[in-house]
């Protein structure tokens, strides 16, 4: 696993917000901390995003009608790609 290392300038609202989630009055004990958890939250939701979209288009797709298929052989497949 690689490891990177940022420098993250925050000034105003946004230093103080994240300011107060970090330290004694904070949830987390540091700020890398805060930042690890933010990416964990980004990259489950882009997770999710991505999931939902597929079970949209295979809902899509399993709800249709059978008359809407037509059979095909691998030789159809092969001449078609």
């Amino acid at each position: 696993m690689s490891q990177t290392t940022m420098t993250v300038r925050l000034s105003g609202q946004l230093s103080e917000f994240a300011a107060s989630n970090v330290g004694e009055e904070g949830s987390f004990e540091s700020m890398s901390e805060y930042i690890r958890c933010l990416i964990r939250e980004d990259k489950a939701r882009t997770e999710l995003k991505s999931f939902n979209k597929l079970k949209a288009e295979l809902e899509l797709v399993f709800s249709a009608d059978d008359s809407t298929y037509s059979e095909i052989n691998a030789s159809d497949i092969f001449a078609r790609n």
